[in-house]
């Protein structure tokens, strides 16, 4: 067990064979959505070093790495040769260092493919994920908790700060709250949880995941991989593609699909009322009950008896009648409006 979760256990948290369980408190009904910290500990980081890092993730993947600065950071893609996403990522760069963020159930074998293509390439690829700690905050009051950390928070999504205390990124806003990812050590991190908790209500990462759904953030896990084209789950919308860099895997196929005029399928925010909802089950149309018409994405349990979900569905199923999880007979998705348009290429 690391450092940090002895930390978070001797304050209360529940662990398990050296995993985080929860640090929130048990309720009937899960943490609000706003003004909440919670340690995002199924996160693994990959650090990349070396003055070929930039150059060699250039090519690998769906966004500009050589531009990336150390004032911003980005999303990208990693696709397979037939541009289907293997993994989805926070990016961004310190002086030395570009850092990759994923889930951490998939670092290993996305950091082990990544490696088979460094060959003589001068950069170095190395699992970070132990020597940094993660903490989702959300909302308003987040700036009063963090004053004494980052006297100034980034201003708009996807801007990043640094000072003694680490690294905050602001990422995309959900629900009208701001929202910020902070990377720290274990020492800092254990030094400034009493005043975070103090000021913001201790959460788990699946509150974090639940303001990503509502953000229309979504995420490659296991069950995903390889199901789908970068614009299939909004990727380019959210400034994951860039179509002007140079080839990467899948790049042809990418960049086909947005320039062959109105697109098929597209990615959609839903809630469901039923018992269990995970990525990579099957959605269907009730006007054809026979096949699938897309998949779940990402869900996270809403409340009780529902579930937020992104799904990737064909538009045209969406105009043509109800949507069901699991089969035609299954429960129903009743579609919310997500917080950016769904825009087709020019």
């Amino acid at each position: 067990m690391t450092t940090w979760l002895q930390f978070l256990a001797r304050n209360g948290a529940k662990t398990n064979d050296g995993a985080l369980l929860s640090v929130a408190d048990v309720h009937d009904e899960p943490t609000p959505l706003t003004n909440f910290v919670a340690p995002l500990t199924d996160l693994g980081l990959i650090a990349f070093t070396g003055e070929e890092a930039a150059h060699f993730l250039h090519n690998q993947l769906t966004n500009d790495v050589e531009h990336l600065t150390q004032n911003d950071a980005r999303l990208a893609g990693y696709c397979s040769p037939k541009g289907r996403l293997l993994a989805t990522f926070l990016m961004w760069r310190t002086a030395d260092t570009i850092f990759l963020e994923l889930p951490r159930a998939l670092q290993a074998a996305i950091q082990k493919r990544l490696q088979m293509f460094v060959m003589r390439a001068k950069a170095k690829l190395l699992d970070v994920t132990e020597s940094n700690v993660i903490l989702g905050l959300v909302g308003p009051k987040v700036a009063t908790a963090l004053a004494g950390a980052f006297p100034v928070l980034p201003t708009s999504p996807y801007a990043k700060v640094e000072s003694p205390a680490g690294t905050l990124i602001r990422v995309a806003d959900a629900l009208d709250a701001p929202r910020y990812q902070w990377i720290t050590t274990d020492a800092i991190a254990s030094e400034l949880w009493p005043t975070l908790a103090q000021a913001l209500q201790p959460a788990d990462a699946d509150t974090w995941r639940l303001s990503e759904i509502h953000a229309g953030v979504p995420h490659i896990t296991a069950a995903t991989q390889e199901q789908f084209v970068p614009q299939m789950i909004n990727y380019e919308l959210i400034g994951g593609v860039n179509f002007k860099k140079g080839c990467y895997p899948g790049q042809e196929i990418v960049a086909r699909s947005q320039y062959l005029g109105k697109l098929k399928r597209r990615m959609m925010l839903a809630t469901v009322p039923a018992g269990d909802v995970q990525p990579g089950q099957e959605v269907y149309a009730a006007v054809d009950p026979d096949q699938p018409c897309g998949m779940i994405v990402n869900a996270e349990r809403l409340s009780a008896t529902e579930f937020a979900c992104l799904v990737e569905v064909k538009v045209a199923a969406v105009d043509a009648g109800t949507i069901h999880v699991g089969s035609a007979g299954g429960a129903a998705l009743q579609f919310q409006p997500l917080p950016y348009a769904l825009t087709d290429p020019a």
